[in-house]
């Protein structure tokens, strides 16, 4: 959907400061977005979609998919899923600290179910769509039947009992939706020189009897992080899919300016932040973050002392023109692989946890009620929102048919009824 329409559509009903204060931008952008002088940031756009589907909310018989969420950490993936018009039916997430941040921005009367491994898969309620970002865990080699050495299959009982792919694999054979996404690291599939991506293929296709696809995306095409990740997606009937349909824009355009806190007196006040990151009255970013003079001194040795080696080991300085390395869980540690470059009168600083929500393809609306510590865990295990927008457009018209999702088209045609602009 045109965001020039979307914009239009949403102010008949918002006013520009309504608009601007929930989507955490200063209202003079949303009139240059409404003069088309520029357009909204990808990760932007999910948060206004959402603010167009709760103006005209969906009846529950009408909701177009249902969908579980497994090894959900953060509801990365249920955030993209979810402005797509789907329901969330079940969720599983085992760390605490996880659950709060998940909860809060996901209220629902429903708990969190912890421990997939103990979960009965034939309780879990019945659903279209199984999204997993399981841990890959590495595969044994060790005592494998001697079927395996042939090079037969025996069943994914064998194969994956003890991995947490075991758990998503039997709840699919249990519960048999219409397709499944599960996302991983670049390297699942060339884990022990590929035998662990063979296996994994063997139980979806072989044991399964899904149609199988998958891609290596890089988050780059919407944010300004270059981050690698496997996308599988499965449906249980024959479809006429292709990744050659999906429509990624351009690597490299969108810059870390984009996701940094502004110090103009530009960088909106979320009330869920506060003052926690970035002090307002000063305009600066809050002193915390900068690094202590004993911690830049390590962190310039320790790269030298490998690049001495020859070795690409060290911090990696980026500044408003940059695209950053890939943020990971240790990020809380130190920063080093995404330091920000403060000039020559000022220490690197560490991103904060905002500017990582932001990293991420997370809106201001997302609420961070955990410690830095934790919140820099969460975002560096999470995955990056627009990139799942963009996997549950290509996958949702073949589980529910596009004339009734409320993406898209789908969401356009609904609009030219209701709203007058959008004729």
């Amino acid at each position: 959907m045109d965001t020039h329409i979307l914009i239009e559509a949403l102010s008949q009903y918002k006013t520009k400061t309504q608009i601007a204060k929930e989507v955490g931008v200063h209202e003079s952008t949303v009139r240059r977005w409404l003069i088309g002088e520029c357009k909204p940031k990808e990760y932007i756009v999910p948060q206004l979609t959402k603010m167009l589907n709760d103006i005209f909310p969906h009846s529950e018989d009408s909701q177009a998919f249902t969908y579980i969420d497994l090894f959900a950490g953060i509801g990365g993936i249920r955030r993209a899923f979810e402005v797509e018009g789907g329901k969330c039916v079940f969720t599983s997430e085992w760390d605490t600290y996880a659950q709060r941040t998940y909860a809060v921005n996901y209220p629902s009367d429903e708990p969190i179910a912890g421990d997939i491994t103990k979960i009965n898969e034939h309780k879990v309620p019945d659903h279209d769509i199984l999204l997993a970002g399981f841990p890959c865990q590495p595969f044994s080699i060790a005592g494998v039947s001697k079927k395996n050495s042939l090079g037969r299959s025996h069943g994914f009982m064998d194969e994956v009992q003890g991995t947490l792919f075991f758990d998503v694999a039997r709840i699919i054979a249990a519960k048999k939706p219409k397709a499944f996404v599960l996302e991983n690291v670049k390297n699942l599939s060339s884990h022990d020189k590929g035998r662990t991506f063979e296996i994994i293929m063997g139980v979806l296709k072989n044991d399964l009897k899904y149609n199988v696809f998958y891609k290596v995306i890089d988050g780059q095409h919407f944010v300004p992080q270059h981050r690698e990740r496997i996308v599988i997606v499965g449906f249980s009937k024959n479809v006429d899919f292709s990744w050659d349909a999906l429509d990624l824009p351009q690597k490299g355009i969108i810059k870390m300016n984009s996701i940094l806190h502004k110090t103009d007196g530009t960088e909106p006040f979320l009330p869920h932040d506060g003052y926690r990151y970035f002090d307002h009255i000063h305009s600066q970013v809050i002193n915390k973050y900068t690094l202590s003079d004993s911690l830049w001194h390590y962190l310039q040795r320790y790269a030298e002392k490998h690049k001495a080696k020859g070795n690409g080991f060290g911090f990696g300085l980026v500044n408003e023109d940059s695209i950053a390395r890939t943020l990971s869980a240790r990020y809380y540690k130190d920063g080093s692989e995404i330091l920000i470059d403060q000039g020559p009168e000022l220490n690197p600083r560490k991103l904060t946890p905002r500017e990582c929500a932001r990293l991420m393809g997370y809106d201001d609306s997302f609420k961070i009620p955990v410690s830095d510590t934790q919140a820099y865990r969460q975002f560096g295990n999470s995955v990056i929102v627009p990139v799942f927008q963009k996997v549950a457009q290509m996958i949702i018209p073949f589980v529910v048919g596009s004339e009734n999702s409320m993406s898209g088209d789908g969401l356009l045609t609904t609009l030219n009824t209701i709203c007058p602009v959008c004729r």
